[in-house]
């Protein structure tokens, strides 16, 4: 009898909170570790010569080798891996904005001038509006698939797409289209834009020196790689300028995310605000800011300092490069082929049409405010 009241008594011990720290780590370890396996291949493979001329970033390569596993190999051991995964995709995809800022300094904002952030501003905005309004109105769309394709072509590619994803809560097929389309529209920009450059050069038709053609590239063209290669192709000075004005343009990344993320929370139908949650704070009246974005500004101010080593900058980057790599592959992991081929063409098409606006109305944009700022 004593003994049956002893047992019932007894108070039970709550678990420590280093047994629970070990816990979750059991937890996410097989997951983190399969993307950091997929990443660490991707960035290797992005290291060879061919890929690098090219323009084939570490990121494109990682979502990619993540479609493969995701769709073949991942089933049996996605319910060890799972928990890891979604870290991954969410928690580092953040960090990894935030530290995206190493990359810029408010000096290259100064060095481009005001011509250059006009442009950059002019085409970024002018590029999302076209593929909201077309990707919905003349693709029927769903809006959050037409967003994605617009941050990924307006501003820095996968990138833009990855830190857009949280702001709309998007599903991860919508997020790999519109990924996918920066992959074939940035790639044929690579060899397209150099080629238009010679021709142009040959017929004399505008006006054009190698520092405008790296601001038109800059401008205009996805990817940060993609932008390097396509004014490498040209010369050393169109790289150079082309790789500030994409840097500019990355910049605006996070003034977009927090516009964007107001017009949702404002938008919203009823119940939680579009764009609540995880990875963001509540701002005045409701209004929910993506905090990573912040962090994205405040890690580029703290670089224009010029405080840290050069080689601890270089160190970190790497490590950003990393840890965006694994939030790539845990995306790749978790997406399914029949979910793109569900999408069908539209997407492409939208996206094709964005390219041809950046190839043309870039153009324009970058020859008119050229002229009247320069």
């Amino acid at each position: 009898m004593s003994s049956a009241f002893s047992e019932q008594t007894l108070p039970v011990r709550p678990a420590s909170a280093t047994a629970r720290g070990w816990q979750q780590l059991a937890r996410y370890l097989p997951g983190l570790a399969l993307a950091a396996l997929v990443a660490a291949a991707a960035i290797g493979l992005s290291h060879i010569g061919w890929v690098q001329a090219h323009g084939i970033s570490a990121l494109t390569l990682a979502i990619v080798l993540g479609m493969i596993l995701g769709n073949t190999i991942y089933a049996p051991i996605a319910p060890a891996s799972t928990a890891g995964v979604g870290f991954a995709k969410q928690r580092l995809l953040r960090l990894g904005i935030i530290l995206y800022g190493l990359r810029l300094t408010f000096q290259d904002i100064g060095q481009f001038g005001i011509a250059g952030v006009a442009i950059d501003a002019l085409v970024l905005g002018s590029t999302f509006a076209l593929s909201w309004f077309l990707g919905v109105r003349l693709f029927g769309l769903d809006r959050g698939t037409a967003m994605l394709i617009g941050a990924g072509s307006s501003i820095c590619g996968a990138a833009a797409v990855m830190a857009t994803e949280p702001v709309l809560r998007s599903r991860a097929e919508q997020v790999t289209v519109a990924v996918s389309t920066v992959v074939v529209f940035g790639t044929l920009a690579i060899f397209l834009y150099p080629a238009l450059y010679h021709w142009n050069e040959a017929h004399q038709l505008i006006a054009l020196s190698p520092g405008q053609y790296g601001a038109y590239a800059g401008s205009t063209i996805h990817e940060v790689a993609q932008v390097v290669a396509a004014g490498r192709a040209v010369s050393d000075q169109a790289a150079d300028v082309a790789v500030i004005a994409k840097m500019v343009r990355v910049m605006m990344l996070a003034p977009f995310l927090v516009a964007l993320s107001i017009y949702l929370a404002r938008n919203a139908d009823g119940g939680q605000p579009a764009g609540t949650g995880k990875g963001h704070s509540r701002g005045i009246g409701g209004v929910t800011i993506p905090w990573f974005a912040l962090g994205f500004v405040a890690v580029a101010g703290f670089n224009s300092l010029g405080l840290l080593p050069k080689a601890v900058v270089a160190a970190v980057i790497d490590f950003d490069t990393a840890i965006l790599a694994m939030a790539m592959a845990a995306l790749g992991l978790t997406t399914h082929i029949s979910a793109i081929r569900r999408a069908g063409l539209k997407p492409l098409a939208l996206a094709a049409l964005l390219f041809a606006w950046l190839l043309l109305g870039g153009a324009g944009i970058n020859l008119a405010i050229g002229r009247w700022l320069g």
